[in-house]
């Protein structure tokens, strides 16, 4: 019997690099803006959009480094060779009468 390979989503370094920039590339200029802006309301609102650039490129940077160790892990390898063992030996054939 064949054993069939379940596919795996990993996480691309091209993906980790993007986040990677897109977080340093935030916190740059949130850094430059409120450094060197004067603050008036055009300028706050640069400083309020680069914030939030920043946010989301920080969850997007802790989900891939959670990914990450989550493809590390024992457990993780454990349960898919138990998927892998379970779909070896399963045959869709044997129950239908």
């Amino acid at each position: 019997m064949a054993s069939t390979k379940v596919p795996q989503t990993h996480t691309t370094a091209a993906f980790f690099l993007q986040s990677a920039i897109a977080f340093g590339v935030g916190l740059v200029t949130a850094c430059v803006g409120i450094a060197y802006l004067p603050i008036d309301p055009w300028q706050r609102a640069f400083l309020a959009i680069s914030l939030l650039f920043l946010t989301t490129s920080t969850f997007t940077l802790a989900k891939v480094v959670r990914d990450k160790q989550d493809e590390d892990t024992v457990r993780v390898r454990i349960d898919e060779a138990r998927i892998d063992r379970l779909m070896a030996e399963h045959d869709p054939f044997s129950s239908v009468a």
